[in-house]
């Protein structure tokens, strides 16, 4: 007997949508056809002519395990990911201990195993001293290397010249750069400190970490790459200007690429007034000028894959005065939805809204047998609906562990009403189902 069929569905994949059943049999799509019969499941689902896409696959997280599980766990995050969509994640180094070291990657991967709801992979840091050991890295364990271009975070600050040139040389797999010019940054808060004090306005922090911190990072990190021929990966882009660095085209043709992530593509400066801090992070959300060019940018192949950046933290911590309140926000649970939001605007199609979701991610990072709905393929899908009616965020069930959402405020007219992860129910009639567990992701390099 098969694990789950799928009847009537609408699939969105590789660039056409079409009517058809799909069957998941031992974790994986066992068939796709116009019509299944004479087969028996465990799980019959009636989609009803609503979406079928392959689950998101989420570059950037940060679910806040080991160190600040106060914000968030990987079990907690995973259980708002599979609610949104999202069935394989990349987590972020910077926890508590940073992963600058393969005992703390392994680390990572144990509680991983034990306790996400989705697939997980997770990413490499980089530090002053811990070079030898990023050469030595075997490709396949980690979904990529993560460096911070003289934005410091913890002692993952990397900004002497000899450091990153002897990281963009030797690094043996996709190097993903979060790109701002410290010295740039701390002259403007000490400019908004003279006349403010503690109390910076939230409206002040893209004026603070502003266009030209963004620029002077991502131009190194792009001018370096194409010196020594690294593979690399610019996260978050935020400005238009930033867009003249990189090249249109297929993801797969590339050596450098880019990500934008939702709420760079959702808000603007404007949003600042309404909600603060709460959508403070770093890099800033800037003027809609740049939102517009980051949206034209990524229907235009110049930018790559969208991403989170998911960063949980307190509604007690983001309430405090500026230099205090943490940037980052959780977005997981509706990051897809958001998105497909942009197909309803006229920015992107259907079909785009899955390859940067999905297909592109697949391929940038070489993920095995995901990101695609393929006979043979991991099971990994999410069954989505588009509303009559847009619906209020703030009705539904925050899982996040911080307990809110930036899009409090907002309507979105899709939801996710079933979540497929290597074949297990991860996200179903409202519920998360308990027995799902995700799987490593494994890349083929």
């Amino acid at each position: 007997m098969a694990d789950l069929l799928i009847r009537n569905a609408r699939l969105v994949n590789e660039g056409r949508e079409f009517e058809a059943d799909l069957l998941v049999a031992r974790g994986r799509i066992d068939k796709i056809a116009s019509s299944i019969e004479g087969v028996r499941a465990k799980v019959e689902i009636d989609a009803q002519g609503q979406w079928l896409v392959p689950g998101m696959i989420d570059d950037q997280v940060h679910f806040r395990e080991p160190g600040a599980e106060h914000k968030g766990n990987i079990a907690s995050e995973s259980r708002a990911a599979v609610a949104g969509g999202i069935t394989s994640f990349m987590d972020m180094p910077n926890t508590d201990p940073p992963t600058l070291t393969t005992a703390a990657l392994a680390d990572k991967k144990r509680r991983a195993a034990a306790s996400s709801q989705a697939n997980y992979g997770f990413h490499f840091g980089v530090s002053r001293d811990n070079l030898d050991t990023i050469a030595a890295l075997d490709p396949r364990e980690v979904a990529g290397v993560k460096v911070f271009m003289g934005a410091s975070t913890g002692n993952m600050l990397v900004d002497d010249p000899q450091v990153l040139e002897r990281l963009f040389i030797y690094c043996p797999t996709i190097l993903l750069a979060h790109c701002e010019h410290t010295p740039s940054i701390l002259a403007n808060e000490a400019l908004w400190r003279e006349r403010h004090g503690e109390f910076i306005p939230a409206a002040a922090h893209p004026l603070i970490r502003d266009a030209d911190a963004c620029y002077r990072s991502s131009s190194l990190a792009v001018d370096m790459a194409r010196r020594f021929g690294t593979r690399l990966h610019v996260l978050h882009l935020t400005t238009a200007r930033e867009l003249a660095l990189f090249a249109p085209g297929p993801v797969s043709n590339k050596h450098i690429t880019a990500e934008v992530c939702v709420h760079h593509l959702l808000f603007d400066d404007s949003d600042y007034a309404q909600l603060g801090h709460l959508i403070k992070c770093n890099p800033a959300i800037k003027t809609r000028a740049d939102r517009d060019a980051l949206r034209q940018a990524l229907a235009g192949d110049v930018i790559d894959v969208i991403g989170t950046d998911h960063a949980p933290h307190t509604l007690e911590e983001k309430r405090r005065v500026y230099g205090r309140a943490p940037s980052g926000l959780p977005l997981v649970q509706h990051a897809l939805p958001a998105a497909l939001e942009l197909v309803g605007e006229g920015v992107l199609s259907l079909t785009q809204v899955v390859d940067k979701t999905s297909h592109a991610v697949a391929r940038l990072f070489a993920i095995r047998e995901r990101g695609f709905l393929r006979e043979g393929y991991w099971a990994d899908l999410a069954l989505v609906e588009r509303l009559a009616q847009p619906r209020p965020v703030a009705d539904d069930p925050i899982l996040s562990r911080c307990g809110w959402t930036p899009f409090q405020h907002r309507h979105l007219r899709h939801v996710v009403r079933t979540t497929v992860v290597s074949g297990q129910l991860a996200w179903h009639q409202g519920q998360v189902q308990p027995r799902c567990q995700g799987l490593p992701l494994m890349f083929d390099r």
